[in-house]
């Protein structure tokens, strides 16, 4: 018998779902141009992978071997600090699982899975959009850069907020999903006890298929959500492409600067589009438009996915077109 039933949460919407557009958009031109999702559309270029790695149990030396990698990637302590998982979303579900029901802070708005995650373990969770009315619930949840908007907080403000909840025996869930090709500072380096911050490899990678993630925390912490999360938790080829994708800081950076030019490319689209920009990162860049619904059907009807937004109608999130011919489709609709 579970300790705690899990509650009913209404299912969130994502991006990526082309099946769901074909039927609303039956006659949509293919291949459809998704757009609805944050990933990099110019991937890591995947290494070769030993035949064996599809065929046999991941060892405990490659296991180790990512963490090393991952450590050294976001700045982490050491290898103890970091755990391995398929996918952050996996992470996202652990985590609340672990702590007995408590009061729980998110500040938003953003990524909704991470509220949809506390309530179903049972947990008491509000939204707040002020980051100082955070400190007064047992465990806070802050997404930085933030999606959609890529709000972000001074490095000390968020230290600073984990120091207040550990004093409590609080817990701050820090999902840095967005940060790695980002100008911010991240919180790996502080693990500190009472921090949790999550990282994802597939968006910057641009490789989510893969399924691959981390959370980086102090080891004791670490160690009980690798117990949680349980043996051979990443497959042998993620451990593989993972440990060659994070160990090439030459890829990332020029990715990074490739990507920036990218979003300053689609912030200019969007504003001759009649959009006005309310933020983003360099993965996706989110606008309102004075004919928000319309637009979307026009994008749709096109065969282009963009992400729209429950309440807002007028806001519309878009990722980045991976080449020439992608940028002109889009550049077609918006004129």
């Amino acid at each position: 018998m579970w300790s705690v039933p899990a509650r009913e949460v209404a299912p969130i919407a994502h991006g990526g779902d082309l099946g769901a557009l074909r039927q609303a958009f039956p006659d949509a031109p293919e291949p459809w141009l998704d757009l609805s999702t944050g990933i990099n559309p110019v991937p890591y270029r995947v290494p070769p992978v030993e035949a064996s790695a599809w065929t046999r149990l991941p060892e405990a030396g490659e296991v180790r071997a990512l963490r090393e990698a991952a450590a050294a990637a976001y700045g982490a302590p050491d290898s103890d600090h970091v755990v391995p998982a398929p996918g952050t979303q996996i992470l996202i579900e652990t985590l609340p699982r672990l702590l007995a029901p408590t009061r729980v802070a998110v500040l938003g708005p953003t990524y909704a899975e991470h509220a949809a995650a506390w309530a179903r373990a049972g947990h008491a969770v509000t939204e707040t959009s002020d980051i100082d009315a955070l400190g007064e619930a047992r465990v806070a949840v802050i997404v930085d850069p933030n999606n959609p908007d890529g709000r972000t907080h001074p490095l000390a403000e968020r230290r600073a907020l984990a120091a207040a909840l550990a004093a409590r025996g609080g817990l701050l869930v820090a999902d840095e999903a967005f940060a790695d090709l980002e100008p911010v500072e991240s919180l790996c380096p502080h693990a500190e006890p009472g921090t949790v911050v999550l990282r994802s490899f597939g968006k910057a990678y641009g490789l989510a298929g893969l399924r691959l993630g981390f959370a980086v925390a102090e080891p004791e912490t670490a160690a009980r959500i690798a117990a949680a999360l349980g043996p051979w938790a990443v497959s042998g080829p993620a451990l593989a492409i993972g440990r060659a994708a994070l160990s090439d800081a030459g890829w990332r950076a020029e990715s990074a600067r490739a990507r920036a030019a990218d979003a300053a490319r689609l912030d200019r689209m969007i504003a001759r589009a009649g959009g006005r920009i309310v933020g983003g990162t360099c993965l996706f860049r989110t606008a309102d438009f004075p004919d928000g619904p319309d637009l979307y059907r026009r994008l749709a009807a096109a065969g282009i996915a963009v992400r729209r937004f429950a309440g807002r109608p007028e806001r519309l999130r878009f990722g980045l077109p991976s080449d020439k011919a992608a940028w002109c489709r889009l550049s077609r609709v918006l004129r």
